[in-house]
């Protein structure tokens, strides 16, 4: 039935359009950066001169 095609194609761009959406937040969600580590420890330089 031609009439009911209209019906079709905006059931398959809303079905893509949902499909789309999901795979961005699926990406934008599963990255995750690196752990920075709380402590950074303070490298001492020690000089000893001997003159």
């Amino acid at each position: 039935m031609p009439q009911m095609a209209p019906l079709n194609w905006l059931t398959l761009m809303i079905f893509f359009i949902m499909i789309f959406f999901m795979f961005n937040i699926m990406n934008f969600f599963s990255f995750s950066y690196p752990i920075k580590k709380s402590k950074l420890q303070k490298k001492t330089i020690k000089f000893n001169w001997k003159w």
